[in-house]
C-alpha cells in the first residue's frame, strides 16, 4: 500500500525535509488567502539557485518504475494508457534531459518496486514513496516536488463555532488508530478529543453517519473522499491545510537507485527548471483544479 495515501504508521515518519531547512511545525493558510493558494504550488524549489546539467550522454536508457493504482497520481486511463500527475511529469522531466528517446515508464505492482529498481530492472521510480530513512540507506531520492498536508473535514451538519481547528476543541475528532496523523493531531491540537477508529474506511464511515464532528487525516487523499460520491456531500473540509517536517516529512520525490549519483542530480536539475518555468505549476493545476492547499 501507497506509504503517503494510506494511514502512515509511526515507524515510517519522513525524515527532516532538507528543502525547506527549518521545522514547519504547523502552517495553516489564512483564510483570506485559502481559495488562490490553493491553486498556488508551495514553491519547493529556489528560483535563483541554478542547477548545473550533468553530461548525460553515456546514459542508455531510463526506466522509470510506477504502479496504475495511485489515482491521481499514477492510474490506467478507460484505454489502458498510463496516466496521471506522475506519468506527465515523469515524461517532462525527460523531454527537460532530452532522454525522450530513452525513456521508458514501465507499470507494475507496488510491492516490487523497491526490489526491482535495487536489482537493476528500472533506474528511478514515481510512485509516492516515502522518504525514510531505512530507505534512504538503500536508495537515492531527488529533491521533493510536491508537499503532503493534513486536513481536516468536517460532518457539515455538526454545529461548529467558528472557522480554524480552535472551533474543535473538546470535540470529537476521529483519526485513524497508530498514525503520524493521530500523533501530530495529538501534538497541536491538545484540546481536540481524538477518537480513534482501526481504518481509514471506519474513520470516514463514522464521519459521514455524524458519530464524529470531524477527522484529521492526508491532505493528499481527504479532499477527494469529500468531494467524490462516496461521502455522498456529507461533509466539507475545515481549516488547514497543516504542513509539518516532523510528522509529514519531505513529500513525494523520486527514488533512484544508490550508485546512480548522476541520474539523481539530473532529475533535481530537471525538476529546479520545471518549477522555475511554471509546467510544475501547470501539471499540478491539472489534476488538482481546486488545489491541495
Amino acid at each position: 500500500m501507497h506509504p503517503v495515501f494510506s494511514s502512515l504508521k509511526i515507524g515510517r515518519i519522513f525524515t527532516v525535509m532538507q528543502l525547506f531547512g527549518v521545522f514547519l511545525a504547523c502552517l495553516p493558510a489564512t483564510p483570506a488567502s485559502a481559495a488562490e493558494g490553493a491553486r498556488q504550488l508551495p514553491l519547493m524549489f529556489d528560483g535563483a539557485e541554478r542547477l548545473s546539467r550533468p553530461d548525460l550522454s553515456a546514459v542508455l536508457r531510463v526506466r522509470i518504475l510506477t504502479t496504475v493504482d495511485f489515482p491521481p497520481f499514477n492510474f490506467a486511463d478507460q484505454a489502458g494508457r498510463l496516466s496521471g500527475f506522475n506519468i506527465d511529469l515523469a515524461r517532462e522531466i525527460c523531454a527537460v534531459l532530452k532522454l525522450e528517446t530513452r525513456c521508458q515508464i514501465q507499470a507494475m505492482p507496488f510491492d516490487e518496486l523497491e526490489k526491482t529498481l535495487e536489482s537493476g530492472g528500472g533506474e528511478a521510480v514515481m510512485a509516492g514513496i516515502a522518504a525514510t530513512s531505512e530507505l534512504r540507506a538503500r536508495f537515492l531520492f531527488s529533491r521533493p516536488y510536491l508537499g503532503v498536508p493534513a486536513r481536516f473535514a468536517r460532518n457539515r451538519a455538526a454545529r461548529i463555532d467558528g472557522d480554524t481547528a480552535k472551533a474543535l476543541s473538546g470535540r470529537p475528532v476521529g483519526i485513524v488508530a497508530g498514525t503520524t496523523h493521530e500523533a501530530m493531531l495529538k501534538a497541536f491540537f491538545p484540546k481536540i478529543t481524538a477518537t480513534p477508529f482501526d481504518s481509514y474506511d471506519a474513520m470516514l464511515a463514522a464521519l459521514k453517519d455524524g458519530k464524529v464532528d470531524a477527522v484529521f487525516a492526508d491532505g493528499l487523499r481527504l479532499p477527494f473522499w469529500v468531494s467524490g460520491e462516496a461521502s455522498g456531500n456529507c461533509c466539507a473540509l475545515f481549516d488547514g491545510p497543516y504542513l509539518s517536517q516532523k510528522f509529514l516529512g519531505e513529500g513525494l520525490s523520486v527514488m533512484l537507485r544508490k550508485n546512480d549519483p548522476l541520474l539523481a542530480s539530473a532529475f533535481d536539475q530537471a525538476l529546479a527548471d520545471l518549477s522555475s518555468n511554471g509546467r510544475l505549476q501547470e501539471l499540478y493545476l491539472r489534476y488538482f483544479p481546486n488545489g491541495l492547499y
